[in-house]
């Protein structure tokens, strides 16, 4: 008992510490500032950043919570031909990173592109300045984008909750004489805050992470002040700062999000409900819900994937593929596999620490394993520069080399980046699925004589692999996508298609980037499909 509490007490220790050094980091960076670039930053620099942040996130924020909860309501409370096609169709903006969507749409809306000329030439117009169309690259274009791709967060949750526990409700609504409208927003909306809350907090956290949209549309936000202020005026001083107040944003999202949810969580009864039944449309109703529903899907995957596709075509017929393309895409697909293995692994250990090491310690764990992705890639890539170079000076001090393993410049650093940062997607999904087995069922084992490690390997681990698998390709999908830890942390000389996508936007090569484009939306979405087919596996082992 004394060494089980003892190992309890030493991963919660150096789970604390290894999460808590990025933040020390960046209050000693910051620190280190002269004392006159301070007062440039807070004149100069912070007041459009924040404006622009604040604004950004107020937008996607109304953007997402609309689109996620109608397109929720409409999938799970009417019935029209299609219906499951949109239902599944909806989750497809996840596969498509928000940089990717900038790409896209950027060259898409250019005034020579196809869109502008294809209404020139309709009306009957000559030149490019004949016809004016909203800026894209403005603070609104960037909303509506972002909103467009991070809507599922809302979706997700939001129309899990309509379909498993607002049933019995709603339907008695239903029989008091209540029409959808009034039940929509009597019942099912107030039961949907937790869930609303939850997503709106993700997709803004999303938001605050972008850096490759925001840049490329012209919005100074407080992740593209960090970036340049590293990277193109070489002040990392500077950038800590930036990011220490960007920090703080994300503690006052969080508190936000938890007063949103008003101290309200996701219950049950703890008996299998069942679903509401749905109103079945027809004719005009059904077409134009179908058209509703499918109009977030066009705009958040339809067409920056069809885009990219006619583009990546045109680029392969005149000059071929790009001879580093298939090096990247190892490299992408390599580095975002190693980090997926990292958060399972370490996933599955926190997700069922409760019952190896304590509740209380167990608790306390995954509560740290959520902080990673509270933190913007560009605050913690920034926060962990200084321990990975005091881990390259210890490494340099024993061999007497520099043959750092996790260092600065290393793919080890890029890949413990990625881990910290996903870590509470695997986490979650895992012990969603360890929840839903019998607790009669470890107990048992344990009466058989099985260790509680056994347990958890042997009889555990097989009961709950859909869902570990399912924290899985979330978290490869979010590795895969991410692109600011990759800019900041990755080796020397080593491109992956993001980075590779990010260049070709700076150099405005729109077509030369279209084919990394595509392998991103490609390399995403088939997790997602995999996603999708393991939760109509679910459905049907519930009905």
């Amino acid at each position: 008992m004394p060494v089980t509490r003892g190992l309890a007490w030493a991963a919660t220790l150096a789970l604390g510490a290894l999460l808590a050094a990025p933040v020390v980091s960046l209050a000693f960076t910051a620190a280190e500032g002269t004392g006159e670039l301070w007062p440039h930053l807070a004149a100069y620099v912070l007041p459009q950043a924040i404006r622009d942040t604040a604004l950004l996130l107020a937008g996607v924020g109304l953007l997402v919570i609309g689109l996620g909860t109608g397109t929720a309501w409409l999938v799970s409370a009417f019935d029209f031909p299609g219906r499951r096609l949109l239902d599944a169709a909806l989750l497809l903006p996840l596969a498509v990173p928000t940089y990717v969507v900038a790409f896209a749409y950027l060259d898409l809306m250019h005034p020579l592109g196809p869109v502008q000329s294809g209404l020139r030439g309709m009306l009957g117009l000559a030149g490019p300045r004949d016809l004016v169309l909203p800026e894209l690259r403005s603070l609104p274009g960037c909303i509506l984008l972002l909103g467009f791709v991070l809507y599922p967060y809302v979706y997700l949750p939001t129309r899990a909750l309509f379909l498993m526990r607002a049933g019995g409700l709603l339907e008695a609504a239903r029989m008091l004489g209540a029409g959808p409208g009034r039940t929509f927003f009597r019942v099912a909306l107030p039961l949907a805050r937790p869930a609303v809350a939850l997503g709106t907090g993700l997709a803004l956290m999303e938001a605050l992470n972008d850096v490759g949209a925001a840049e490329f549309l012209g919005v100074r936000t407080l992740t593209v002040q960090v970036y340049a202020t590293w990277v193109n005026r070489s002040d990392l001083p500077g950038a800590a700062q930036i990011a220490l107040v960007m920090l703080a944003c994300v503690l006052l999202l969080v508190g936000l999000e938890r007063l949103a949810r008003g101290g309200r969580g996701f219950a049950g009864t703890g008996q299998r409900e069942r679903p509401s039944a749905r109103r079945r449309l027809g004719g005009g109703r059904a077409a134009a819900a179908l058209t509703l529903g499918g109009v977030p899907v066009i705009l958040g995957f339809g067409l920056p994937a069809g885009y990219l596709a006619l583009s990546a075509w045109r680029r392969v017929q005149g000059a071929g593929l790009p001879d580093t393309l298939l090096a990247e895409a190892v490299n992408t697909i390599l580095y975002a596999g190693a980090a997926t293995v990292l958060t399972v692994a370490l996933g599955l250990l926190i997700a069922a620490a409760p019952g190896l090491l304590g509740r209380r310690q167990g608790a306390a764990l995954i509560r740290m394993a959520a902080l990673g992705y509270a933190m913007p890639g560009t605050v913690l890539a920034v926060g962990l520069l200084a321990p990975l170079a005091l881990v390259d000076s210890g490494m340099t001090a024993l061999t007497g080399a520099s043959l750092a393993l996790v260092g600065l410049g290393t793919g080890g650093a890029l890949v413990m980046g990625y881990g910290m940062r996903f870590l509470t997607v695997s986490v979650g999904a895992t012990e969603a699925g360890l929840a839903r087995i019998p607790r009669t069922v470890p107990d048992a084992a344990r009466v058989l004589g099985r260790g509680r490690l056994s347990t958890l390997l042997t009889v555990q681990v097989p009961l709950a692999w859909p869902a570990i698998l399912s924290g899985a390709l979330l978290a490869f999908v979010d590795i895969a996508k991410e692109l600011p830890l990759t800019l900041l942390l990755r080796p020397l000389n080593v491109e992956t298609l993001s980075t590779h996508l990010y260049g070709e936007a700076a150099r405005g090569t729109y077509e030369d980037g279209a084919a990394a484009a595509l392998l991103i939306v490609g390399i995403g979405l088939i997790p997602v499909i995999l996603l999708l087919r393991l939760d109509r596996d679910a459905v049907l082992r519930r009905g």
